[in-house]
């Protein structure tokens, strides 16, 4: 019997041992440089998702408002958001504003004067195009800089 046993194994290693057995992944270039055959072919396209954005907004180096730094502590004091909490100021129908992104999905991000009222909410709800009460923000915004962000 394991004689038996013994010349099965070595037929199944020997008959295994002549089969060429190719493997590739999507980022393999093609063996050819043609896009048919038994080779993958490398990536046609740079990746989609970016880890960062695509700018990056000036900091802005001015004194924040009394009611901004409560509202960072309130965001501190919460577990870490995806996405993080960025605040940045912009100039908007003749003053500045604060814009404090939404904490994540369906939220409203909301749009503060130098007081901190609440003007609107330029986006973020089901239909992802805010309250309404300011639908030009996106396109009439100007002087980006970058307030505060998370840093956890």
């Amino acid at each position: 019997m394991r004689l038996i046993s013994f010349a099965a194994l070595l037929l199944l290693t020997t008959a295994c041992a002549h089969q060429q057995v190719s493997v590739t992944n999507p980022t393999t270039p093609p063996e050819n440089g043609q896009v048919s055959g038994p080779a993958t072919p490398a990536p046609t396209s740079a990746n989609t998702v970016d880890a960062v954005p695509a700018r990056v907004a000036e900091s802005d180096t001015t004194a924040r408002p009394p009611w901004l730094k409560a509202r960072i502590a309130e965001v501190l004091a919460e577990r870490k958001r995806n996405p993080i909490t960025r605040i940045l100021r912009y100039d908007y129908e003749g003053q500045k504003v604060y814009y404090i992104s939404a904490p994540c999905c369906d939220q409203y991000s909301n749009v503060y004067d130098t007081r901190g009222k609440l003007i609107c909410q330029p986006d973020g709800g089901i239909t992802g195009k805010g309250d309404g009460k300011c639908p030009d923000f996106e396109k009439r915004k100007s002087n980006e800089k970058l307030v505060w962000q998370d840093p956890r």
